[in-house]
Formats: structure tokens, C-alpha cells, sequence
């Protein structure tokens, strides 16, 4: 059905209210599960003092978080103002070599960080991966790129590795597979793009340019080879109107996101909780929901932030990174689930849109999603967690497909077309929100543990049936109409007029 599938005003303010109200309800009870057990000796390792205005502790349960707003923020910031700094001066001076300029930044600050045994490795891996390319076999630059991916990822092979990094620091570990990581699937990306050149290579020099932007050389997100070649590369650096405006104003939203954040953990404490099994044990079924739900949110919020100030400073560089994820709450089909977009177009460019193509072939787009959660596992570190995480994922993008397939053959297509586009959107919404459950409790399980997400889903499913089951869908429902309306509006705005002439003046819907 198409964009026209207008609803009444009147349902989509109820929707609003209903959903509303629940998020209240459902807070509530994780404000009082924080609240009272506060002191709770599973708590004390994750539950901190917090700031001096509350009075209150604060979860601290978040590294990654922790890390990058608290402990080492101040480093983070020193090396990314660095090459804000660096970067502008040379680009003043000789916009033609900023390229290089930036790699040398980079290359320098990951030597004085991690010392030169990790840049030598590093540096290894380039010559690996580059000489493969050379020989423009994309199965052979797989073969190789996979085989290094493992060698950090698999014992013995990556404690060996690692052992070779000299020094000890807090951040060593992140460092060490952030950085090895994400060199090694830029390198991927060099190679495919090289065995797509068709005339000579591309030189080891644009690899390493590539490879030591410091904004993206340690936490991402990955820019693939061709658009980081084209802009980088590029010596007609011009500004948008705007443009200085708007990344300002980026750069203060996020500024107040981890504000707002650091508030919110104060008073629920969505992550150490579901660490305490007793406890969640205890908790009511919409609590339990809610505490699903909001690690989600909460964990597209911090990629969105982390990727924002990352991007704000490749943006100052006149580059197009990859934007944040598509906010959790916004997704109600596993096609367009993903918490790093970075990654997500790797894997679309040469896997998954490479073998799947079109994506109605269900024979090839079972074997490009096999493929794909191949590579991420391996990507994401092969455990039971995360084959369980791809199994499950696997399977719901599949059965999208085969349910799409299903219902676009008589007799259930003739009955679609039979009834109203807002009806057939209403019945949509009913399977999309049970899909959006799907996602959740897919997903939950590599954010907080198993047995956590397996809780989530036997209360709500199982236990809770059919009062808590269906209220649960209910707001879902409404909350997945409100996006449908939001997207239709949104279509509106690109497209005014979705209904064109075709066929001799007949009329179709796009």
C-alpha cells in the first residue's frame, strides 16, 4: 500500500496518549526498582557516588560510556582538538596534500599511544592485505581480510598479538581490537575498491592515508575506500550554506545529550539492574519491558553520540561520514535494524547487497544473509552470545521476506487490495509491532545477557498472557502507527504528488 494511507487525527492523538501514559507507567517502576534498592550489594560495583546537586548515586555500569564522558575524556578531546587544529593549518597551506597531512597526524598519534610494536603490526597488515589487492581476486582479498580478522578474534592467535603491545594502560584492550579491527575492514574495503579499478592501483600510500585518519582509526565509524578517497582527495573545499551553523549546533545537542543522560542515571539505573538476576526476578512484567526497551534506546543514543562527535570532526574536514543508527524506536523491520550505519555499509556494499542483489530472490537472499552474519560474527568475536545474536537476527530478516512473499500471492494480496489502505496499514501495524518485540528481545540479549533476554520473553509472552501480551502490543501498536505516519508525512515532503499518469493515463500509487 502506498504513502496516501492517511489515519484519522483523532486515533493518532489517542496513540500519542496511550503510548505517553505507558512510558510514564513503565518508568515509574524503574524509578522505584532504582530507588529502593539503591544499596543492594550487587549494586556497589556499578552504582557510584554521582554529582553533588542530586544527592544521588548513578550508574556507572556503561565502559564504553564511562570512558569516553568521564575517565578519559580529556585525552580523547586533547587528540581529536589536536587534529582539528593540525588539519585546518595544512589544509590552509597545501589543500592538496590534506590527505596526507592527515595520515601523518594520525600515524603519529597512534604511535605515541600505543607504541611502535601495534603500529608495526598495523603497519603489517596494510602490506598484507595491499599485496593481496594487487592481485585483484576479490574471493583472494576476502580470504586474506577474513584471515586477519580471525587472527585478532581466535585464540591463541590474538592473545600473541596482543602480547606484543608494549606498555599497560586502562585502554590498552580497546585500543588494541578497536584499532586492529576497524585497520583491518578498511583494508577489506582498499582491496574490493582496487579490484573494481579497472585501469592500474591504486597506491600503498592511499591505503595508509586511508587508514590513519585518526577520527575513525580507533572507534570507527568505517567510511568505505571510494567515498573517503573522492572527499579527501578533493581540493575544491567549499562550505554550504549553513553548513559552520549547523555543525555547531550538532556539536551542542550532543553536548546536551550526555547531559541529559548523565541525569537519567541518576535515577534509573537501566543497566546494572538487569545484572542482578534476583532482583529482575522480583520486577513487574511492564518493568521488565521497560528495561528491554530502554537499553536499546539507551544504546542507539551512545553510538549516536560517540559517531556524532566523531562526525562533527570529519564533517570539519570537509567529509560526508556515515550518519548515526536509525533511533531503535524507529524500526519495526529487521531490514533496517543496525547500531553502527559504518559497519551496516560495509556489509550492504560487498556481502549483502553484492550476493543478495534485488533481494526478492528467497534462495539468494538466504544465502547473502547467511553470509553477512558470517562476517559479523566473526567481526563482533565469535561466542555463544553473538552465534545466537546472528542466528536470530538471521532468521528474522529472512522470514520478512518469506512473509512479504506470502502475502503478495493470492488470495491474501487480492484481499489487501480489497480493503482500505488505512485498514491494510492497521493490519500492518499489528504484525509490525510483534516484529518490534522480535528486534528487542533479538537484540537485548548481546546488550545486557541470555538469561536477562530470555526473562523478558517468557514473562511477557508466556506468563503474562494475555493481559500483559497484549497490553504490551497495544502500545507498541500505537507507538509503530505514529512512526508509520511520521515516514508518510516524511515521503510527502520529497514526493508531493505520489500518484502519477502511467499507462495511457491510468493512475498508480507508487
Amino acid at each position: 500500500m502506498g504513502i496516501k494511507a492517511a489515519l484519522p487525527r483523532y486515533e493518532l492523538y489517542l496513540y500519542s496518549a496511550v503510548l505517553a501514559g505507558a512510558l510514564i507507567w513503565a518508568g515509574s517502576w524503574i524509578f522505584e526498582a532504582s530507588s529502593d534498592n539503591v544499596n543492594r550489594k550487587a549494586f556497589k560495583a556499578s552504582v557510584k557516588p554521582g554529582w553533588h546537586y542530586f544527592g544521588r548515586k548513578m550508574d556507572v555500569a556503561d565502559f564504553e560510556w564511562v570512558m569516553w564522558f568521564s575517565t578519559f575524556r580529556n585525552h580523547i578531546l586533547f587528540a581529536l582538538t589536536g587534529h582539528v587544529i593540525f588539519a585546518k593549518i595544512f589544509t590552509l597551506l597545501a589543500p592538496k596534500h590534506r590527505s596526507l597531512t592527515f595520515a601523518v597526524y594520525g600515524g603519529l598519534a597512534v604511535l605515541v599511544t600505543m607504541g611502535w610494536t601495534f603500529m608495526a603490526l598495523v603497519v603489517s597488515h596494510c602490506i598484507i592485505l595491499y599485496s593481496v589487492a594487487l592481485v585483484k581476486k576479490k574471493w583472494m582479498c576476502f580470504a586474506a581480510g577474513l584471515s586477519t580478522l580471525a587472527s585478532i578474534k581466535l585464540e591463541p592467535y590474538n592473545s600473541w598479538q596482543e602480547a606484543l603491545v608494549t606498555g599497560s594502560f586502562d585502554l590498552q584492550d580497546v585500543l588494541f581490537y578497536g584499532g586492529c579491527g576497524f585497520s583491518i575492514m578498511r583494508c577489506m574495503s582498499f582491496a574490493l575498491e582496487n579490484c573494481d579499478r579497472k585501469e592500474g592501483n591504486y597506491s600503498f600510500s592511499d591505503l595508509l592515508k586511508y587508514n590513519f585518519y585518526l577520527p575513525f582509526f580507533f572507534f570507527g565509524p568505517i567510511m568505505t575506500f571510494d567515498r573517503f578517497h573522492a572527499q579527501a582527495n578533493n581540493t575544491q573545499l567549499t562550505r554550504k550554506e549553513r553548513e559552520m551553523w549547523n555543525i555547531t549546533t550538532k556539536a551542542l545537542v550532543h553536548l546536551g545529550i550526555i547531559l541529559v543522560v548523565d541525569v537519567f542515571f541518576h535515577y534509573l539505573y537501566i543497566l546494572t539492574i538487569p545484572s542482578d538476576m534476583n532482583l529482575v526476578n522480583k520486577l513487574s512484567d511492564w518493568c521488565l519491558a521497560g528495561l528491554a526497551y530502554s537499553n536499546l534506546v539507551y544504546d542507539w543514543i551512545k553510538a549516536a553520540v560517540m559517531f556524532g562527535v566523531i562526525n562533527t570532526v570529519a564533517t570539519l574536514d570537509h567529509l560526508d561520514p556515515p550518519q548515526p543508527p536509525k533511533c531503535i524506536t524507529m524500526l519495526y523491520v529487521f531490514a533496517e535494524t543496525h547500531f553502527d550505519r559504518g559497519i551496516n555499509d560495509w556489509l550492504c556494499k560487498y556481502v549483502y547487497d553484492y550476493i543478495g542483489e534485488n533481494h526478492d530472490k528467497i534462495f539468494k537472499e538466504l544465502l547473502a544473509t547467511v553470509c553477512t552474519f558470517a562476517v559479523t560474527t566473526l567481526w563482533l568475536g565469535p561466542c555463544e552470545l553473538v552465534y545466537i545474536w546472528s542466528f536470530f537476527n538471521c532468521f528474522g530478516l529472512n522470514f520478512e521476506l518469506w512473509v512479504a512473499k506470502l502475502f503478495s500471492i493470492p488470495p491474501f494480496s487480492m484481499m489487501e487490495n480489497a480493503m482500505g489502505e488505512a485498514m491494510s496499514r492497521r493490519i500492518r501495524g499489528v504484525f509490525n509491532a510483534a516484529n518490534f518485540w522480535a528486534i528487542v528481545l533479538y537484540n537485548v540479549l548481546s546488550l545486557n545477557s541470555l538469561e536477562f533476554a530470555k526473562l523478558v520473553g517468557r514473562r511477557i509472552i508466556f506468563k503474562g498472557f494475555p493481559l500483559s501480551t497484549l497490553s504490551v502490543l497495544l502500545v507498541t501498536y500505537c507507538g509503530v502507527q505514529l512512526v508509520k505516519e511520521r515516514e508518510r508525512q516524511q515521503a510527502l515532503l520529497e514526493d508531493p504528488d505520489p500518484v502519477k499518469p502511467v499507462d495511457g493515463g491510468k493512475e498508480k500509487a507508487e
